[in-house]
Parts: C-alpha cells; sequence; structure tokens
C-alpha cells in the first residue's frame, strides 16, 4: 500500500488531520489501538472564558471560527448531531467574585459571551447563595459518539488499522517512509499522553494530567444548562449529567480511582441538593504542556516525521486549528508559530 500519510491516534487531533488531508485529496491510513482515552472521557465543552478568573481563552476566537464549521461539516457527513450549544452559568462565592465578572464583562474578547447581569440559575438544585453569571455562544461536542462514527466509517472504508504502532519499525528512504508493507509520504504522530512512549518525541514536555469523569442519574435536577461550581455539572439527557473533572499530575493510569470518585462527590454534594445515583466512573489522561500550548512540527533529523499533540484540556475548541495548521507546514511551507512549535524547545530526540 501507497499513502501520502500515516497518522497514528484517532482521538480529535488525529480525526482533525485526518479532515485536512481528505480536504486536499491526500491519501492516508490511520494506526489506532484505543491505548489512550482523553478524548472519549471528554465533556466535550467549548467556552472561551477561562471561569476561574474571568479571561480569555488563549486564541480561542481563531480556535472557534475553525471548529464551529469543522463539526458542522461531520454533521453534514455522517447526518448526526454532536454540536449541542448550551449555556453555562458560573455560580459566585462572593460580592466580589459579581464585580469582577461585571469588570471581565466589559473586555472585547468576552463581551459576546458574557452576560453583564447577575442571575438565578434556572433550577433550585444547586447552591448557589450569591447567585450566578451567565455564558452564550458556548456548547458541549458529543466526543465519544464522533470518535465512534469517525472510526467506524473509516474501518468501513479500509483505512483503519486496529493495531500497535511500533515506532522502531519505520525505515526512512530518500523519497518516502516504509512501514511494514506500507510506503508513506510522512508520518504524524496524534497519539496523546501515548507520546511520552514514541522514541523520536518522548522528550518533549508533555507531562500529561489525569481527570476522572462521573455519570449521573439524577431525576429531580431537571437541567437543560452547564453548571460550574466547585466542579462543572453537565446535562446528557434522560436526566444523564456528567460531572468533573479531578486533576492528577502523578497518575498516569486509565483506571478510574476510589479517591477519584470521593473527591468528586465531596464537592458534587456541596453543590447539588437533590438525590443521584452515579452510573458510570470513567479516566484518561489530558495531553498537557508546561506552557498549556500544542506540539506541532518535525522531528529536527528526519522532516517526514510529525507530530500533533499537546491539546490539553481543550481539545474539542483547539485540534481543528492546530490540524489545519500543521497540514499548511507540511505542505505549504507557512511556518508555526513560535507558541506552537515544537522548536521552542531545545530537541534532544
Amino acid at each position: 500500500m501507497t499513502v501520502d500519510y500515516i497518522i497514528v491516534g484517532l482521538g480529535l487531533a488525529g480525526i482533525a488531520f485526518a479532515e485536512e488531508l481528505k480536504k486536499h485529496d491526500k491519501t492516508f491510513i490511520v494506526f489506532e489501538d484505543q491505548s489512550q482515552s482523553s478524548s472519549l472521557v471528554a465533556g466535550g465543552m467549548y467556552n472561551p472564558v477561562i471561569l476561574k478568573r474571568f479571561t480569555p481563552v488563549w486564541n480561542a476566537k481563531e480556535q472557534l471560527e475553525v471548529a464551529l464549521p469543522f463539526y458542522a461539516s461531520l454533521e453534514n457527513d455522517f447526518k448526526k448531531s454532536y454540536d449541542q450549544a448550551i449555556p453555562i452559568y458560573r455560580t459566585f462565592k462572593s460580592i466580589e467574585e459579581q464585580n469582577n465578572w461585571f469588570i471581565a464583562c466589559d473586555k472585547p474578547a468576552l463581551e459576546a459571551y458574557m452576560h453583564p447581569e447577575i442571575v438565578e440559575i434556572e433550577t433550585d438544585k444547586i447552591v448557589a447563595p450569591y447567585k450566578s453569571g451567565r455564558l452564550s455562544n458556548t456548547g458541549r461536542i458529543k466526543v465519544r459518539d464522533l470518535v465512534s462514527d469517525y472510526r467506524d466509517n473509516l474501518d468501513k472504508e479500509g483505512l483503519l488499522v486496529d493495531e500497535t504502532f511500533v515506532h522502531q519499525l519505520i525505515i526512512t528512504w530518500e523519497n518516502f517512509l516504509e512501514y511494514k508493507d506500507i510506503k508513506a509520504g510522512k508520518v504524524v504522530f496524534c497519539e496523546g499522553n501515548g507520546l511520552i512512549k514514541n522514541p523520536f518525541f518522548n522528550k518533549l514536555p508533555l507531562f500529561g494530567t489525569k481527570g476522572e469523569l462521573l455519570t449521573i442519574h439524577a431525576p429531580e435536577l431537571k437541567m437543560d444548562c452547564i453548571i460550574k461550581s466547585a466542579i462543572f455539572i453537565m446535562p446528557l439527557g434522560d436526566d444523564l449529567y456528567k460531572v468533573g473533572a479531578t486533576f492528577d499530575r502523578f497518575d498516569k493510569t486509565n483506571e478510574p480511582t476510589e479517591e477519584g470518585r470521593m473527591e468528586l462527590e465531596t464537592k458534587l454534594k456541596s453543590v447539588l441538593t437533590c438525590a443521584y445515583s452515579i452510573v458510570d466512573h470513567e479516566a484518561g489522561i489530558r495531553p498537557t504542556t508546561g506552557d498549556r500550548r500544542p506540539l506541532l512540527g518535525v522531528h529536527k533529523d528526519n522532516d517526514r516525521i510529525a507530530v500533533l499533540n499537546g491539546m490539553g484540556m481543550r481539545g474539542v475548541m483547539i485540534a481543528p486549528l492546530m490540524a489545519k495548521k500543521l497540514y499548511q507546514f507540511l505542505e505549504e511551507g507557512v511556518e508555526l508559530d513560535k507558541e506552537i512549535s515544537i522548536t521552542r524547545f531545545k530537541q534532544k530526540n
């Protein structure tokens, strides 16, 4: 088999790069062993405001300008709905937070999302003595459904290899790469936290933070907005809600823990006043970097070997734009911005 690209990994980054290749009539094959689960367990929220400090998310406007049409295109392709527009209510802990909200609402980068008023949450089952602020033009991508549908479609087209990619088997020739019986122009690694085992890029500062989430059944809650308080509570339909998330820099396993469940339940009980039952408990490793910027570029000794990683907590927003930028770099010679290029680090690989 001869293709233009091998893609390794089929989370949001891998899907976004595959879509760039399709758009430009490039051929590819994807290797995916489902060893990394961060995209599958992610809440899928898109929100351009950092709700801890009421500040703009880095490059959010450009990210959303690419991301929202990207998901709309996939909805059209699969005749499915993945993008659920839904407001977010940020509960306040004090009068000072209320004042900070009003100040932030006047910032040009935030005024399209933050409403300059203090409002009651639409349910009396949430503890919010200082009320809340409302954000619009926000929402949730049904990431698990999207990844599953995309994977099934690639499988039907014969473009998916369900096995672990063995990096050491890559052979570089003058005009192509060879991997087993595949000849390819380039390989792009979209492995998430699996990058730490990649001999070409494992010296890059990808630290990874573990996140655990609960899915609860709360029939009395009756809420169709996202609540951000001590934790986030996100409606899924049928009285189910996603609750998260924890942040653990040390545990690098994908297994949910009793400690994580207890932390989430403690926070949930401080916010929620109605009964609930836990129906699922998930965990995954977010591919985070020290400077909270993505990792894009090619290996210092081999420009046929590329990386697309480090999407962190906001992969839903950032992955489509970063895939576009990497494609432009690899195929059109457009230089990567320094803040996303791996050349900002001294490459030791």
